[in-house]
């Protein structure tokens, strides 16, 4: 084959991994007309970057290797919503049936939380996501509690002094929080250490702490370390996770709920 055929191949690739990055998965039904090619194509193609490591196929989904690493911009967020992320919306909810405070984090796990959290009783909801806080403006009746601080556009999230600062002084019931990584040996991380610093302010306000993790995130470490797993009081994650890796994080603390 000719060199230019394989530069061809090389720059389709490239695009597409750039693709799963940004959008934290890829499922060829969804995205082949997005670039032009054939199904087969863009199997052949999805194929090959598996083969390099890049991306890793879970259920007929890629995921980037690297998932650690990117956080998932606000634009994407409900294009890539699944059925194992609306799962864990629904299970998350269902522990806030008697609470009176909870906080929730930025992210795309914690914004599943709002449709659902319609059917509940009035509350106080603390968050630092000016997403998160417009929608529940928008959708409920509850108490919003902006933090405030420096906005990250990407993620619409706040950080800094400002956010620590104001995280200090509050106490809530629940805290559910988001990780780009989780591991036993390394803990809950993300890319960035301001985001890291805000995360362990919110965990110290809340009386116990919830992570609502998709089983991708499992055994990938990030750059920024923001908790232990044995800080948690709950994990929910997708039936996706083996049981033996459910033992395993379990053994650490949290109890662990497979949805």
């Amino acid at each position: 084959m000719s060199s230019s055929f394989h530069g061809r191949a090389f720059d389709r690739q490239q695009r597409i991994l750039n693709y799963v990055r940004n959008e934290g998965r890829a499922v060829v039904s969804e995205i082949a007309g997005l670039f032009a090619i054939s199904p087969a194509t863009l199997r052949r193609d999805l194929r090959s970057l598996e083969a390099q490591r890049l991306i890793v196929r879970s259920y007929g989904v890629f995921y980037p290797t690297d998932i650690g690493r990117y956080e998932t911009p606000v634009k994407s967020r409900h294009k890539a919503r699944t059925e194992e992320r609306l799962a864990i919306a629904e299970a998350a909810v269902a522990l806030m049936a008697d609470v009176g405070t909870v906080l929730l984090d930025e992210g795309a796990l914690p914004e599943d939380l709002v449709g659902p959290m319609r059917r509940l009783p009035r509350m106080t909801v603390v968050t630092r996501s000016l997403t998160v806080a417009a929608e529940l403006g928008r959708q409920t009746d509850h108490d919003v509690i902006i933090v405030g601080g420096r906005l990250r556009p990407a993620t619409m999230g706040t950080v800094d002094r400002w956010a620590t600062a104001m995280l200090a002084e509050l106490n809530v019931d629940l805290a559910f929080m988001g990780a780009n990584g989780v591991s036993i040996e390394r803990g809950l991380t993300t890319p960035d250490p301001s985001v890291a610093q805000a995360k362990t302010a919110a965990m110290h306000a809340a009386r116990q702490s919830v992570l609502l993790c998709e089983h991708t995130r499992f055994g990938v470490t990030s750059f920024a370390k923001f908790a232990d797993v044995g800080q948690l009081a709950w994990v929910i994650t997708g039936r996706q996770m083996s049981r033996s890796s459910a033992q395993r994080y379990g053994a650490a603390g949290p109890k662990v709920l497979r949805v």
